[in-house]
């Protein structure tokens, strides 16, 4: 018998799925996007978010607990939704490696100049094919581990408190601020990973509340957000975090031990923890959707497929300037998937009920 996932675990995956490493540049884009105060969009876009998985709820609740696989299947040939999936899946390995990429090409900055990035990145890489060989429990119960690993450093931020100012806030919102639906777009980038929680549901007890767990990781993470926006804006100036590329990085680097030097680069590589659970999922997404349409496959072939051309692809941009330019792109083209999905969903589960009627009353 399969192990089934808790709310708790469920909690867990959803945050450590949404946090990756734009949050080293989230007060700069908050700054630079919203201006004076723009920490405030954060507590918006977490409401639009929250929307968005209500709609995910109701595809849990109408569908029955039905994997989204075999809702579509229902109404949908397999012939007609195979190059669907073949394209969902490249486009999910493709986001998970770039995700990899950028942190790869940032550690390097940091601390390996000289080093090929792409030799840690093989590295990286084969940690997430060990990962994603599992199940998805095991995985959930490693993402379980790397937060309890990582969730501490929100502390080391606590230190920051003697430089702190709230007049450096300015009694001013949205003040220098660029605005637009673009903005908007870009912050809400922060927080994609919560439709994880779509394909999650075959894994899930029937009697098990997914969605509090959903909702609960997502405003976790909006307070986490929040935190780190807000002691950004009091302790750089406007104008400094505009320019700093990596605020949350020179916030670290502010910190001094006796006994480490250079305490930045070794809270950037706990980091690794958080960017390879967020690898992982989207792989794991794109293994389990390759495994609809390549159903005679074996497993551990799906899983080297994934890997092995998500690393070719990750060959392409060379400099963090394209990757960052990719995750955009990519970014706002998941925008689009995260809500246009639950509803194509809840409209084929619609026309199912509609022909089941029309089966039991021909008249």
């Amino acid at each position: 018998m399969k192990e089934k996932l808790n709310q708790y675990h469920i909690a867990i995956l959803i945050y450590m799925t949404q946090s990756g490493i734009v949050i080293f540049s989230l007060p700069r884009l908050v700054a630079e996007n919203f201006g004076t105060n723009g920490w405030y969009v954060l507590v918006i876009i977490s409401l639009l978010v929250t929307c968005n998985i209500f709609l995910m709820q109701l595809v849990y609740r109408f569908g029955k607990g039905s994997s989204v696989f075999d809702i579509l299947e229902q109404r949908i040939p397999l012939a007609v939704l195979s190059p669907i999936y073949i394209l969902l899946a490249l486009f999910w390995a493709y986001l998970g490696c770039l995700v990899g990429k950028q942190y790869i090409l940032i550690l390097q900055m940091l601390a390996f100049p000289t080093t090929n990035p792409m030799v840690f990145k093989f590295i990286f890489d084969f940690m997430a094919l060990i990962l994603i060989s599992k199940q998805i429990y095991n995985i959930t119960k490693a993402a379980t581990v790397f937060f309890y690993l990582t969730i501490w450093m929100v502390f080391v931020f606590f230190f920051h408190f003697p430089e702190f100012s709230w007049l450096r806030l300015t009694p001013f919102i949205g003040y220098g601020g660029i605005g637009g639906l673009e903005s908007w777009l870009e912050i809400y980038i922060a927080f994609l990973g919560y439709e994880v929680c779509l394909f999650l549901i075959p894994y899930v007890p029937e009697k098990t509340k997914v969605f509090k767990a959903v909702y609960i990781g997502n405003f976790f993470l909006t307070f986490i957000y929040l935190f780190i926006c807000v002691i950004g804006f009091g302790f750089f100036s406007f104008g400094q975090l505009t320019n700093l590329v990596y605020p949350l990085l020179d916030m670290l680097a502010y910190l001094q031990l006796p006994f480490i030097e250079r305490i930045e680069n070794f809270l950037f590589t706990l980091f690794l923890f958080k960017v390879l659970m967020t690898t992982v999922i989207y792989f794991w997404i794109a293994k389990i959707t390759l495994s609809r349409v390549f159903r005679k496959v074996k497993s551990t072939w799906l899983d080297l497929s994934v890997v092995v051309v998500s690393y070719g692809l990750s060959l392409i941009p060379q400099v963090i300037s394209e990757v960052e330019r990719l995750l955009r792109m990519l970014g706002y083209t998941q925008i689009v998937i995260v809500y246009v999905f639950p509803l194509l969903l809840l409209a084929v589960i619609a026309l199912n009920r509609m022909s089941n009627r029309r089966r039991e009353n021909p008249s």
